[in-house]
């Protein structure tokens, strides 16, 4: 579940950047008056990486924690 975990926390990077430079490039190229809208997809994937990368992180300490409390 790690493994996934951590693949999913990049994805959502990973569609984050790619999104910024497509709309960006798209932007240039055809005017910005018609793509900036699409900036949101982008924040909105940033905001996952975010909230997946802080929810892995509570998630170790409570696991930590239980582990110290088990024993």
């Amino acid at each position: 579940m790690n493994k996934y975990n951590k693949f999913m926390l990049y994805l959502w990077l990973l569609v984050s950047i790619v999104s910024a430079i497509i709309v960006t490039f798209k932007g240039i190229s055809e005017g910005f008056e018609r793509w900036y809208s699409y900036y949101v997809l982008s924040a909105i994937s940033f905001f996952m990486y975010i909230i997946r990368r802080w929810m892995m992180k509570r998630m170790e300490k409570h696991l930590t924690y239980l582990e110290k409390n088990s024993k």
